[in-house]
């Protein structure tokens, strides 16, 4: 899963980095409204952590520009603690949720699983497929109760294909999806980490739709 995070702050920007890579998500930064505008608008992010206020442009101008040109990712909006009219603004202009600063890391990673796994059609914490479970919180795989050790990018894989089960995945949206803008992206390497789940999971479900991608599906729907 991969992550804007539009903050000018250089040291809280890093801080939010870090503890969202670590959390198995890919991130992006940007330290100002007018490159927050340009990534929001140009890559395919599923959330994005906004604050309020950006140098260049501020970000409800950036929110009203995303939201106006139909981008529909999950936004959650950083707000001064004692502006509650920044938090009705942001709403107004499209945000999902709002953290007031300052803010509790672990508050703010709760807050942005739970808009992934609404935008996404999912409402527990944990997302089943058969015998695979992924804790959301945790950031744990288990089959049949075992827990699975994945790699960060094979996390991030599965993840992504456990977020949208049933629905063809191309390679180029996982590439998309599992890399942040600096890495050296390579739609090839789907196809190994697809293999290394499969022979990790021990399960026939991620089917190869020959031309299209990659779907999860449920054990019944398989042929």
């Amino acid at each position: 899963m991969r992550l804007l995070i539009a903050e000018d702050e250089p040291e809280l920007a890093q801080q939010l980095k870090d503890a969202m890579t670590q959390a198995g998500y890919a991130v992006d930064l940007a330290l100002d409204g007018e490159d927050a505008c340009h990534l929001g608008s140009t890559e395919p992010y599923d959330a994005v952590v906004l604050d309020l206020g950006l140098p260049l442009m501020d970000g409800i101008q950036v929110l009203e520009r995303w939201r106006r040109a139909g981008r529909a990712m999950p936004v959650l909006v950083l707000t001064a603690r004692d502006r509650w009219s920044d938090k009705v603004a942001g709403i107004d202009a499209g945000a999902d949720d709002y953290v007031a600063k300052p803010f509790h890391m672990a508050e703010l990673q709760a807050r942005l699983r739970a808009l992934i796994r609404r935008a996404a059609g999912h409402s527990s914490a944990e997302i089943a497929c058969g015998p695979i479970r992924l804790d959301t919180n945790a950031a744990r795989v288990s089959v049949d109760g075992e827990e699975v050790r994945l790699t960060g990018h094979e996390f991030r894989v599965l993840a992504y294909l456990m977020h949208h089960k049933g629905r063809v995945v191309s390679r180029m949206e996982l590439t998309e999806h599992i890399y942040d803008q600096d890495f050296d992206r390579d739609s090839n390497t789907i196809e190994v980490f697809i293999g290394r789940l499969r022979k990790k999971l021990g399960t026939d479900l991620i089917e190869t739709v020959r031309g299209l991608g990659y779907r999860l599906v449920e054990p019944a729907d398989t042929p």
